[in-house]
């Protein structure tokens, strides 16, 4: 059973963005500062990740961390309300994700997770930092 009225909840779920959110607003004005150069949410790659950089051979995912079941996070807290069918959907994406992820490695593909959570504020410049550093690191890789 669901806390919320049919109107209520539909609008909640109305509101929340697929695409062009802010953490994906974020980290695309972040890698433009930084040179690099990006396709958004490829419908041609297998799960349209978010960030493509050719170049790099790379696709960047930013996952939020209730919808992608993010392990061991504060934000990846099952509702009390409606339980089955919460767990079956959230597994779900949790299996296309992994299914995605693998289709996308086999194609030769670099593949960077970046968790809602890890964009906080205390921690968005070391995050950022990082993904710079993956993202130069897997050139390295795949260049030898």
């Amino acid at each position: 059973m669901d806390n919320h009225s049919k109107e209520i909840r539909s609008y909640n779920m109305s509101q929340i963005k697929s695409k062009d959110n802010k953490l994906e607003l974020l980290v695309r004005k972040y890698l433009f500062s930084k040179g690099f150069r990006y396709r958004k949410n490829a419908k041609n790659l297998p799960g349209s990740p978010d960030i493509v950089l050719p170049k790099y051979k790379t696709v960047i995912f930013i996952n939020g961390c209730f919808w992608h079941m993010h392990e061991g996070c504060q934000y990846s807290v099952k509702p009390k309300s409606n339980e089955e069918y919460w767990s079956e959907k959230l597994l779900r994406n949790k299996e296309r994700d992994n299914k995605n992820q693998e289709l996308l490695r086999r194609m030769g593909w670099n593949v960077i997770i970046v968790w809602e959570c890890e964009l906080k504020r205390d921690k968005k410049d070391i995050r950022l930092n990082m993904l710079y550093n993956q993202i130069k690191e897997g050139v390295i890789k795949n260049n030898y």
